[in-house]
């Protein structure tokens, strides 16, 4: 039986459907995430403010699509008392719940960034690395979902590989925007926006990773948090050669 055929038989249709339902909010939730994530970036390297409001506007709705959320699982769990995977399943989606709605805050934090750019004036250094991370960081963030979308446990381990390319690339950043600042002080100001940016570009990597490790717990029933990588692949390589 594939992982997906193993969350998709219940003896209750209606159970099934609740399921179906709570799931398919998260993905939307995840999805209008991602634009927000998108939207935020783009605002900055483009000094479009009128894209920056938008973004922190959206995030009452994606707040509101949070609350919903843990609302049906918390109902779900209490008429049901689900077990095995379905109830990994209501617990991976209650977290990533969580860090989905934290990564709709740090796209806010970006789009005020952006909105402080476009009134003082461009930062003159850390656009190059923004760009760089924040492709980065989108492309995790989409690979999260679209594993999350098929329990596919192999993408998501390659998401949890991903997040520590992205934290050194972030230090390394980090380093060379404190040092520009040391040589030109009256940069400061527009300089500590861009590192407050490539920050909350690197806690969006922490929350998708978190969200692939729940993915992981979801289908194979593995807490692979605070685990080496070569433990992790050596549990889904076992996994793999079962299914």
């Amino acid at each position: 039986m594939s992982n997906h055929d193993e969350f998709s038989h219940h003896i209750s249709k209606q159970f099934n459907s609740e399921l179906d339902d709570v799931r398919n909010t998260f993905l939307a939730m995840g999805g209008r995430v991602e634009k927000q994530v998108s939207d935020a970036i783009d605002a900055l390297l483009t000094g479009n403010a009128e894209l920056a409001v938008q973004v922190q506007a959206d995030e009452k709705s994606i707040n509101a699509m949070e609350t919903r959320i843990d609302e049906e699982c918390v109902r779900i769990l209490a008429r049901r008392q689900p077990a095995a995977s379905d109830l990994r399943m209501i617990m991976a989606i209650g977290k990533a719940n969580i860090d989905l709605e934290r990564i709709g805050d740090e796209a806010f934090k970006i789009a005020r960034s952006a909105l402080a750019l476009s009134e003082e004036g461009e930062s003159p250094r850390g656009y190059v690395e923004t760009r760089h991370i924040g492709r980065e960081v989108r492309e995790m963030l989409a690979n999260t979902l679209n594993a999350f979308a098929r329990f596919d446990v192999h993408l998501a381990f390659s998401v949890m590989r991903a997040d520590g390319a992205i934290d050194q690339e972030y230090k390394t950043a980090t380093r060379a925007l404190v040092t520009f600042m040391m040589e030109d002080p009256r940069s400061i100001s527009r300089v500590l926006n861009i590192m407050w940016v490539l920050r909350s570009l690197e806690r969006i990597g922490d929350h998708a990773r978190n969200i692939a490790e729940q993915l992981i717990f979801m289908v194979k029933g593995a807490d692979v948090r605070h685990t080496s990588f070569d433990l992790v692949e050596q549990t889904l390589a076992v996994d793999k050669s079962k299914d």
